[in-house]
């Protein structure tokens, strides 16, 4: 059987423009921040509860915040200085305030002492998930879910396949394939750690097309290194690919039920550069405190750039040349699912995969005309027009009985299809958080 399985390509979704302006950009340092501001809240589930003070010094690599709670991750210390403080600041995805650390660099980077096993190939499956959880690694695709938890599925959840899932859907964004072509092998040697917590029966690698040169990369590594048992799957580019149930139905013809997940289905989906992320704790010691962030759009110079967590988008911006003239708009992620921001001091945080800087002109939204467009376009085949129509009479409830929003992930595909540019997805958006105030906390 071969490595290279035939292409595979959706009905569902939308073709959008790729504009991979920095695909050929190789991964380059971005420069160390004279100060970072370190969020406590980079992940899915708890927050995490600062574990030092104002003025105390502390190293890079050195955890400076943890929770007792299960899905929660550490975060550590991205530069080697001081503690100047605490502040507060917006979290994009939520709108809430969070705290967060100031550090003050002392330009050194000194590190602590790194934890590196003398044999990481005998670490048992508990030690490798101590591993990865003390490194604070969270799913960077995008989701920031802890790592661990997605590595430790309930007993009664039998995983018979794990995706590796290479596909960069987003327009602009390359910082996964450019992980790929330049660090293969440690994305690899992740994935191999993957299979021994999970036990897979098969293993597939899913990569868009429009990355051709990833995909025979990643072919002859697996090659030269042994590991034919693995699959890529090359997959036509078509957004959104890399989600998560779009990604199972394509590779697997499994769909995951209404309100599951994939391992549901007994399937378990990470990203290549979670993979790799895996690879440096387990083998390295190392903590997650930087990723390569893709810094795109109307910049002088796009760039993919490895960036410790804390560093402001601001400084990104100018390391790439500063916006364009024409410029009104930052988003971080992608243009399809991003968040736009208005404070170009807030930092990157660990589910920060690109910044992308715009030139946007209003649009005026006018009435629905039942085209059925934003139907035919979503890969969840829900019907975004009742749940936008629902949205704007405040009728919630009938999004959640009727019309499954819980199934909706965002992905903007009926809002970039809708002729009337009815911003559909943002009134999905506005209804779940009304519908999440009414669940009553724990």
């Amino acid at each position: 059987m071969a490595i290279r399985l035939n292409k595979k390509s959706s009905p569902y979704g939308v073709k959008v423009p790729e504009r991979k302006f920095s695909e050929k950009s190789p991964i380059e340092p971005a420069p160390l921040p004279e100060k970072v501001v370190i969020p406590l809240q980079q992940n899915i589930g708890a927050p995490a509860q600062a574990l030092v003070k104002k003025g105390e010094k502390v190293l890079t690599g050195q955890k400076i915040a943890d929770s007792d709670k299960f899905v929660s991750a550490p975060i550590h210390a991205t530069v080697s200085g001081e503690v100047s403080g605490t502040t507060m600041l917006v979290n994009p995805p939520t709108g809430q305030l969070i705290e967060a650390l100031v550090i003050t660099s002392d330009g050194e980077d000194r590190w602590v002492e790194l934890d590196i096993p003398q044999n990481p190939e005998s670490l048992s499956v508990k030690e490798i998930l101590e591993k990865v959880r003390e490194a604070g690694i969270v799913g960077l695709g995008g989701a920031a879910f802890p790592t661990q938890v997605k590595l430790s599925p309930p007993k009664d959840k039998k995983i018979d396949t794990v995706i590796l899932n290479g596909c960069e859907c987003e327009p602009y964004v390359t910082s996964d394939h450019r992980v790929m072509l330049e660090f293969g092998e440690k994305v690899l040697s992740g994935l191999n750690i993957i299979r021994k917590v999970l036990s897979p029966q098969i293993t597939y690698i899913a990569i868009e097309d429009n990355k051709e040169d990833a995909i025979k990369h990643m072919e002859e590594l697996v090659v030269s290194l042994g590991m034919e048992d693995l699959k890529i799957v090359p997959l036509k580019s078509k957004y959104p690919m890399g989600a998560e149930k779009t990604l199972i139905n394509m590779v697997l013809g499994r769909e995951v039920p209404i309100g599951g997940l994939p391992l549901d289905v007994g399937v378990v989906v990470h990203n290549v550069s979670t993979a790799k992320a895996i690879h440096d704790a387990v083998f390295e010691g190392r903590p997650l405190i930087e990723r390569v962030v893709t810094v795109s759009g109307a910049v002088k110079s796009p760039k993919n750039l490895l960036t410790r967590f804390g560093t402001p988008i601001r400084t990104l911006i100018e390391y790439c040349g500063g916006m364009a003239d024409n410029a009104n708009k930052v988003i971080l992620g992608g243009p399809m699912m991003g968040i736009a921001q208005f404070d170009l001091d807030f930092p990157v945080v660990k589910g920060t995969n690109s910044i992308l800087v715009k030139e946007d002109e209003p649009i005026r939204e006018h009435d629905c005309i039942s085209c059925g467009m934003c139907i035919e376009a979503c890969p969840m085949r829900l019907m975004p027009t009742m749940l936008a129509r629902c949205a704007k009479d405040g009728r919630y409830d009938e999004c959640k009985a009727n019309y499954y929003i819980d199934d909706c992930f965002e992905c903007g595909s009926c809002t970039y299809t809708c002729p009337a540019n009815i911003p559909i997805v943002q009134y999905i958006k506005v209804a779940k958080k009304e519908l999440a105030k009414r669940v009553p906390s724990k």
